[in-house]
């Protein structure tokens, strides 16, 4: 070959050097470019373990079923006056609420005006002839009014304001016995007596048909959806209930109810495979709408239709409060669990075992954790016991240079 070829040859080697070396740096630059860009989109972070809680839970609509019985009467519809206050305890038999007779008011008015006329006349007579009756009568009705500036309790005023009347009139009786103008007196006793008796024959009042929690929060469901057709209760029964969820029932003006404020039930309509794989006796927990996790035995699963079941709770906690409300938001708690809480992301798993990157001051380590429980974003994880290794196929030699995880370790996040 002449020394003009070998020039040549020399020289288009040295170019494809050149070339090489251009490309390896172009890929290499690539990489790096690439790499910065996944650090900024996806940065590796660390995570410090702490003690936490997980769930396994879902949100639903519930529907609540009281044990409540509607008391009434079919004869008054001139509204009702409490006795008894909403949230109130009662006794079977207790005096719940009266109805209103028809004119109440204007007799109401006419009494108070007649007390005025009997008071002005009394007031009239000469002091002298007052007894140590009346002067009894007096203190009476001074430590009732005492009483009555001191509660805010409907039955409490109700039977202050009755005994204070009471008093008033056989003070009235007294001093028309004792006085000359005494035959005036007992003329306004007697047209108020006549009042009286017109008002208290209009009026009916309501018993408890049993003990238990007074309510006038009635919505029309409470001979629907009750205790004892939980067996029959069905998707469209539920549907059916035309209230928003979490709306506050309206009292009403003409009903009350007594509720059995031990227990009741909520129904709700599930598809999940928890809901699946769960049995009537099951003990789970229910977060309500006040943020209370409560527990709940589940009583009834229908059969699954269209991948759907009615499924119903019985609940002992937080029946009084839920007196007021017929469908609520609930969570689903079918199980929990606490301890070392660390996100999915930090976790590898390879040959069935799983493990996460710990990092202390730079130097990372691979360990092995055993996973308590999962959902769909974090686990609970902890080390393996001797006993656990030695099943999973470890010597007694490798053990003892097994790292083990820690409350506060760091650990890396899409390792």
């Amino acid at each position: 070959m002449s020394e003009k070829s070998k020039k040549k040859n020399k020289l288009n080697r040295k170019k494809l050097g050149q070339v090489v070396s251009l490309l390896i740096i172009a890929i290499i630059a690539v990489c790096i470019f690439y790499s910065i860009i996944n650090l900024l989109i996806e940065p590796s972070d660390v995570f410090v373990i702490e003690n936490g809680k997980i769930y396994q839970e879902e949100t639903n609509i519930g529907y609540v079923i009281r044990d409540e019985k509607l008391v009434f009467s079919d004869e008054h519809q001139n509204g009702i006056v409490t006795i008894k206050p909403e949230g109130s305890k009662v006794a079977k038999g207790d005096s719940i609420f009266r109805y209103c007779s028809q004119n109440e008011q204007k007799l109401e008015e006419k009494i108070s005006e007649l007390d005025k006329e009997i008071q002005k006349a009394i007031e009239g007579q000469n002091t002298s002839i007052y007894s140590t009756d009346i002067q009894l009568l007096e203190k009476q009705i001074e430590e009732k009014i005492s009483l009555l500036q001191t509660t805010n309790k409907i039955d409490e005023i109700a039977e202050y304001k009755s005994e204070i009347s009471s008093y008033m009139i056989r003070k009235a009786k007294i001093a028309g016995e004792l006085s000359p103008s005494g035959s005036y007196i007992n003329k306004l006793i007697t047209q108020r007596s006549e009042y009286e008796q017109e008002l208290n024959s209009g009026q009916q009042y309501i018993s408890a048909p049993e003990s238990g929690t007074v309510s006038y929060k009635i919505d029309g469901y409470e001979e629907s959806l009750t205790v004892n057709n939980i067996e029959t209760i069905t998707k469209e029964i539920l549907d059916s209930v035309k209230i928003k969820t979490g709306q506050l029932i309206s009292s009403s003006s003409e009903q009350g109810k007594v509720v059995n404020n031990f227990y009741c039930y909520i129904a709700t309509v599930l598809s999940s495979d928890n809901a699946m794989s769960a049995k009537e006796g099951d003990i789970i927990k229910l977060r309500l709408s006040n943020h209370d996790e409560i527990s709940a035995e589940i009583v009834r699963i229908s059969d699954f239709n269209d991948g759907e079941a009615v499924v119903v709770f019985k609940i002992t906690q937080d029946v009084e409060y839920l007196i007021g409300y017929r469908k609520i938001s609930i969570d689903v708690i079918w199980w929990n669990a606490s301890g070392l809480k660390v996100p999915n992301s930090s976790i590898i798993t390879e040959d069935d075992k799983n493990y996460v990157i710990r990092n202390r001051v730079g130097y990372t380590d691979k360990i092995l954790v055993k996973i308590e429980k999962q959902n769909e974003n974090y686990a609970i994880i902890k080390s393996y016991t001797t006993e656990e290794l030695m099943d999973l196929g470890y010597t007694t030699n490798e053990i003892p240079s097994m790292k083990s995880i820690s409350l506060y370790d760091e650990i890396v996040l899409k390792p």
